[in-house]
């Protein structure tokens, strides 16, 4: 099993069964949330929260799984997190070569020459 899977299970029953807010606590899109409960569903074989009126519950087969799965996460080392990224420094801008090179002899390109 997924140890992510086990832990988004758990915070859905430690938010009292309240999707939204588990997904608010751990940062996580709510639709991600949803399925990553169905997929553990559809591996133990059994659903583990039943829908009962405007609320959830938990199965018996939620149940079980649920001592399992804090054993687990106690078990598994933290999970990794990864370093803030920094923000880049000054962009440089490429200096080009700006102006075609003077050849002698003849007008600098941007300059009109004066006439007598």
């Amino acid at each position: 099993m997924n140890i992510t899977a086990l832990r988004r299970f758990v915070a859905v029953v430690d938010a009292d069964l309240h999707f939204p807010r588990a997904a608010d606590a751990l940062g996580i899109p709510l639709a991600s949330l949803y399925t990553s409960i169905e997929k553990l569903d559809d591996e133990v074989g059994h659903p583990l929260l039943a829908k009962q009126g405007a609320g959830w519950q938990l199965t018996p087969a939620g149940v079980l799984l649920l001592a399992e799965a804090r054993e687990r996460i106690a078990a598994a080392p933290p999970a990794a997190t990864t370093p803030p990224v920094r923000g880049g420094g000054k962009a440089k801008a490429s200096k080009g070569k700006g102006r075609a090179p003077i050849v002698k002899g003849q007008p600098k390109p941007y300059k009109k020459r004066q006439g007598r």
